[in-house]
């Protein structure tokens, strides 16, 4: 819908309509809803770090890195029940495998760089690495 035009004042016309001041209200505690807090977060995270993934997440990021994005879906919403939840853990998991891919790069670049310093440098001059 195009933004709203200011009313004119009068009972006809394209603007018609009594003229009044918009009130700002303060936030509803609704507004708020499925937004995680700091602490839901690092727990989330903990708790993925230390139990890590369940089978059919597995199983979807398999299907995620070859390449089977509908048959990911389906999988997931037949683990979860509904289209929407499927859609979410779709995006989660390959959110994971970018994540996953970012850092096994970076740990590439460091190795190479490490490996190219340690050719031009004999290891005496970097005894804190070994």
């Amino acid at each position: 819908m195009a933004p709203s035009q200011p009313k004119s004042g009068l009972f006809v016309g394209i603007n018609k309509g009594h003229v009044v001041t918009k009130r700002e209200l303060p936030p509803r505690p609704s507004d708020r809803k499925g937004k995680g807090t700091k602490r839901v977060l690092f727990v989330r995270n903990l708790i993925r770090e230390v139990a890590g993934f369940a089978p059919y997440e597995k199983r979807i990021t398999e299907l995620l890195k070859v390449g089977k994005d509908k048959r990911a879906l389906k999988v997931a919403k037949r683990k979860l029940g509904t289209h929407k939840r499927a859609k979410k853990k779709r995006e989660e998991m390959s959110s994971v495998l970018r994540k996953m891919r970012c850092v096994t790069t970076s740990l590439i670049i460091a190795v190479y760089i490490m490996d190219t310093i340690l050719l031009c440098y004999p290891i005496v001059h970097f005894p804190f690495l070994f």
